[in-house]
């Protein structure tokens, strides 16, 4: 039977696409889901970025871990592999120095709230960062230091065999922020992906 799946941003989203959230067979939120209520109250997946600021943050806030989404959830996502982001630690400190806490490994925090709670902890593998780097790759980014977490749930979820024939949906990304993010090249392959009939947008 073919699931609907949505992966929601923390963006703006309208009213009417987060009834259309809600009714979907499972929703993935990330980090802190600054946008729940208004983008819909179902959460089956949290994604989590695992190092650096963000992570300690949350590891660290009894309002994340008390928060309706991450209560609700049935599995904690981490987004960075920890053996990954230690392999490319020289290189980006050789271009961006001033992110000394980026590498910071938050995992086995994630993983001990996971257990804890009764929930899944799953880590992304490297290799999904290298194929989504590949991918980025052929919309000639700038020097970036990682792929955002929403373009690695997103090609995670496109090439899971556990989501083979899903439909798969989502909504709340500007592509805008950070700029340690290739945020337009991700726009690019955001739109390749809806061209080819892999993610369906539903509008703001």
């Amino acid at each position: 039977m073919t699931r609907t799946i949505m992966i929601v941003g923390n963006g703006d989203i309208e009213q009417r696409v987060a009834q259309r959230i809600d009714g979907a067979d499972l929703v993935i939120r990330f980090n802190g889901s600054r946008n729940f209520v208004h983008a819909g109250r179902r959460t089956d997946v949290v994604a989590v970025c695992n190092t650096g600021r963000p992570a300690k943050a949350m590891v660290q806030d009894a309002a994340w871990s008390g928060s309706v989404p991450v209560q609700d959830c049935a599995e904690i996502w981490s987004v960075r592999d920890p053996q990954k982001y230690q392999q490319i630690k020289p290189d980006v400190l050789a271009h961006f120095p001033e992110l000394t806490d980026f590498f910071d490994d938050y995992t086995e925090d994630f993983g001990s709230f996971a257990r804890e709670n009764g929930k899944e902890h799953v880590v992304f593998p490297a290799s999904l960062h290298d194929a989504v780097d590949i991918e980025l790759a052929a919309f000639q980014p700038a020097r970036y230091v990682v792929p955002s977490s929403g373009i690695l749930v997103m090609a995670h979820v496109l090439n899971d065999p556990g989501f083979a024939g899903d439909k798969i949906a989502f909504a709340g990304f500007s592509h805008q922020g950070w700029d340690g993010h290739p945020f337009e090249a991700e726009r690019q392959l955001v739109n390749a992906y809806v061209t080819a009939g892999r993610l369906t947008r539903l509008a703001a």
